[in-house]
């Protein structure tokens, strides 16, 4: 199982509207990525481990794919409509980062 991870650094006086991107970008990306997505998640930061201070990242967006291959191969036909649409939710640079999904020993028990 491989994760795509899209984090949004808490950057000083940026824009991130999260109306349209919950109501509009995140569902454009899972009709687009179609059936190739596993499961997807949305976090809003809301704080970091010390009381008070500020959340180190605004959103953090998580979708699931059974490989790289099956996530490049959804992306693919999208790669140019999904990115054009950042600019209408914010001016922040997203990092990206893909990742094998390992669980520990007592997930791994569960399942």
């Amino acid at each position: 199982m491989i994760r795509v991870t899209v984090l949004y650094p808490n950057t000083p006086g940026a824009r991130f509207d999260w109306a349209y991107y919950l109501n509009t970008h995140i569902p454009l990306a899972l009709r687009r990525l179609g059936g190739a997505v596993k499961g997807s998640a949305v976090d809003q930061g809301v704080g970091g481990l010390q009381p008070g201070s500020p959340a180190p990242y605004v959103a953090i967006a998580q979708f699931l794919f059974d490989s790289v291959d099956a996530l490049q191969q959804a992306f693919g036909p999208h790669a140019d409509e999904l990115p054009g649409d950042v600019p209408n939710y914010t001016d922040i640079q997203a990092v990206f980062q893909i990742s094998e999904v390992k669980l520990s020993g007592a997930e791994a028990a569960r399942t």
